[in-house]
C-alpha cells in the first residue's frame, strides 16, 4: 500500500532569519542557527525514515514516525502522516493490531484524510475482518472517489467472501482510474476466469503480463484459464514459470498439479498436489470454488 508521504517544510527558515538579525546579534546568532539547522536535519532525516527511505526492515520506518509522533509542536497534518505510515511498517510485521491503532490515531487526527481508512481495511482484511475491511474501504472511496488502490482492496476483499460480481466490478473502477496498474487487471483476470467468463480474462492477464512481465501472481491467473481451457500444456508452462520465480506459491503448485494428472501424469501431478496441501490446508477446497476438481 502506498504510503502518505509526510509533508515537507522550510528548511530554510534559520539562514532567512539569521542574516536578518546578523548586525544585532553577531555570533550568537550562528550558535543558535547551528543548533536549528541541527534540529532541521534530525528532522528531514526522520521525514525520509518515516516514508520509507529504508526498507531493510520495518524498524526504521517505525523508529522516524515515532520520532515525528512523539516531537514537540508538529502540525495536526504530519503527526497525522506520521500515524499512518507508522500504521503501514506494523502491516510489514504482521503487528495488524498495532496497526489498526496507528491508523486509528491518524484518523482521530485528520478524519478527511482517505488513506488510513483504507490501510486500516488491509489490516482488517489480513485478520479475516471482511466486514470492518469493507466498511474502511468504503469510507476511503467516499472521501477520494478516485482511490483506485481503494477500489482494488475492496475488490481483493469481495473475492475473499467469494462476491466475484462485486469483486470484478470494483476491479473495473480500479482499472479506469488507473489502467497503468498490473494488479488491477490481473484482479479481474484472476475474478473472470473463476465465474468462467475466459476469453476476457485471458485478454485481462496478457494485459497485466505487458505491464508487468514475469510476474508469478500474474503468470498463475493464466494459468488458470489455460486449465479451465483445457489447454493442459499452456497451463503447465505457465505454472511452472512461475513457480521458478515464486517456489512456494500453493495455487501454482495445486494447478500444476491437476494439469498434470490431466495429462496422464499422476506421479508428478500428485507431488505437486501434496506439495502444495502442505503450504495451504485449504487449497483443496478453494480450488473446487473456482470451478476445479
Amino acid at each position: 500500500m502506498p504510503a502518505q508521504r509526510v509533508l515537507p517544510f522550510n528548511s530554510g527558515l534559520c539562514v532567512l532569519v539569521g542574516a536578518a538579525a546578523l548586525t544585532l546579534l553577531n555570533l550568537s546568532v550562528d550558535v543558535s542557527c547551528a543548533a536549528q539547522e541541527t534540529k532541521v536535519s534530525i528532522k528531514l532525516k526522520n521525514i525520509e525514515l518515516c516514508n520509507g527511505k529504508d526498507r531493510s526492515s520495518p524498524e526504521p520506518q517505525i523508529r522516524g514516525c515515532t520520532a515525528l509522533i512523539n516531537s514537540q509542536n508538529e502540525t495536526t497534518v504530519l503527526r497525522s502522516a506520521a500515524y499512518n505510515n507508522r500504521g503501514d511498517a506494523y502491516v510489514a510485521k504482521g503487528d495488524f493490531d498495532a496497526a489498526i491503532n496507528d491508523y486509528d490515531q491518524a484518523i482521530s487526527l485528520n478524519p478527511n484524510f482517505a488513506r488510513p481508512f483504507n490501510n486500516r481495511g488491509v489490516a482488517y482484511q489480513k485478520k479475516g475482518d471482511y466486514e470492518r475491511a469493507l466498511q474502511d474501504f468504503d469510507r476511503a472511496i467516499k472521501l477520494d472517489p478516485d482511490y483506485g488502490r481503494a477500489f482494488a482492496n475492496r475488490a481483493d476483499t469481495h473475492q475473499l467472501r467469494r462476491d466475484y460480481q462485486s469483486a470484478a466490478r470494483d476491479y473495473d473502477s480500479a482499472i479506469r482510474i488507473q489502467p497503468e496498474v498490473a494488479g488491477g487487471w490481473n484482479g479481474r483476470c484472476w475474478t473472470r476466469a473463476i465465474i468462467g467468463q475466459l476469453q476476457p480474462a485471458l485478454a485481462d492477464c496478457n494485459k497485466a503480463l505487458a505491464l508487468k512481465p514475469n510476474d508469478a501472481a500474474i503468470l498463475d491467473s493464466r494459468a488458470l484459464i489455460y486449465l479451465k481451457m483445457g489447454q493442459l500444456e499452456s497451463a503447465i508452462n505457465d505454472y511452472s514459470s512461475a513457480l521458478r520465480i515464486e517456489p512456494a506459491l500453493a495455487t501454482a503448485l495445486y494447478g500444476r498439479g491437476i494439469a498434470r494428472i490431466k495429462k496422464g501424469d499422476a506421479t508428478g501431478g500428485n507431488a505437486d498436489l501434496a506439495a502444495a496441501a502442505k503450504l495451504e490446508k485449504k487449497i483443496a477446497e478453494n480450488f473446487s470454488h473456482y470451478g476445479i476438481q
